[in-house]
């Protein structure tokens, strides 16, 4: 059974953190496009910092930026001020992070970016802090309470400082046209690469497609199907157009003494379901799954209808695209 003052624990600490965005969502200003113009036209990295806990976000920003578009990564101030300062050069943009900004562990990197010319957005919540005055920017934290009980432990601030990279990272991806594509390609492993792979990543093609043409013979076509494994063969016209398919299934279906001397044009199913190689093969198995007919493999055809490929269920699940 819930405890009662569990639950009006759990809601106060998230209206707590909710009045906190909204706060920070009406004082959104020109700053927040400045910073974005910054980001955008950084010819380097974006280098990301910040101690403790806001430490832990910075990565955690850096991480999302560079998987959406934005070169960046994370320096710890600490390792900073002892040799990583070489990591950054002029064409950099630093992000420095700091809740009340004065973590003076970020001094160095403050000196550094003045030294040297490196443009310097600071996100904090007092701008006349070190790092407000310091930076070239300044992206505010909303000054509201933590929804810790004592006051004390970065819980509000440190969603509030999610938020903020979120924002960033969004504003950045919809101003450069960040594509599915451009997403699969930073991310090929694990479940997201798996479900952004392409038909053409996938389907079977060249020698491996079982094709024949129009008035082949159903024992020849067979031998056709069973050599290439997928179940089906492709039938064609003598310009190597897709007109129609033959399953397994169509087979167990029509099985009669006469069948395999029959054409397969008097067998095959015309103007079977086909997909084309630039779609995601999510979509490929939508369409297998969602015929109402048990469909488990497609033809692939390019604008002309000619088949450049096989896709079968099962190339689906091997991939984990599901």
């Amino acid at each position: 059974m819930a405890n009662q003052d569990d639950i009006v624990s759990a809601k106060k600490t998230i209206e707590t953190e909710i009045a906190a965005l909204k706060l920070m969502e009406d004082e959104f200003d020109e700053s927040l496009t400045r910073a974005l113009d910054l980001l955008q036209n950084t010819k380097g990295r974006v280098i990301v910092t910040g101690m403790g806990k806001s430490g832990h976000i910075a990565r955690k920003m850096a991480a999302t930026f560079a998987s959406t578009g934005t070169p960046a990564f994370f320096v710890h101030p600490g390792e900073a001020s002892h040799g990583d300062l070489g990591m950054f050069t002029a064409d950099d943009t630093v992000l420095a992070i700091s809740n009340g900004g004065e973590s003076k562990e970020l001094s160095d990197i403050l000196v550094y970016c003045k030294r040297f010319g490196i443009p310097l957005i600071a996100m904090t919540k007092n701008p006349e802090s070190s790092l407000g005055k310091a930076g070239d920017i300044l992206l505010r934290l909303p000054a509201a309470a933590e929804a810790c009980p004592l006051g004390l432990a970065p819980t509000t601030s440190t969603t509030a400082t999610i938020v903020w990279g979120d924002v960033l990272a969004v504003g950045l991806m919809e101003r450069k046209g960040f594509s599915k594509t451009d997403y699969k390609q930073r991310h090929p492993g694990g479940k997201l690469g798996a479900i952004l792979r392409k038909v053409a990543d996938l389907m079977h093609k060249g020698d491996e497609m079982p094709l024949v043409e129009e008035d082949t013979s159903m024992q020849d076509a067979l031998l056709v199907m069973t050599s290439k494994m997928l179940g089906c063969v492709g039938i064609i016209d003598a310009n190597g157009i897709l007109k129609g398919i033959i399953t397994d299934g169509d087979l167990r279906r029509c099985l009669r003494p006469d069948v395999l001397s029959q054409k397969v044009s008097e067998v095959m199913t015309k103007n079977p379901k086909t997909i084309a190689a630039d779609v995601l093969a999510v979509e490929a198995l939508n369409t297998m799954n969602n015929t109402g007919k048990g469909i488990t493999q497609l033809f692939v055809v390019d604008e002309k209808n000619k088949p450049v490929g096989v896709i079968h269920i099962h190339d689906c699940l091997r991939a984990g695209v599901a």
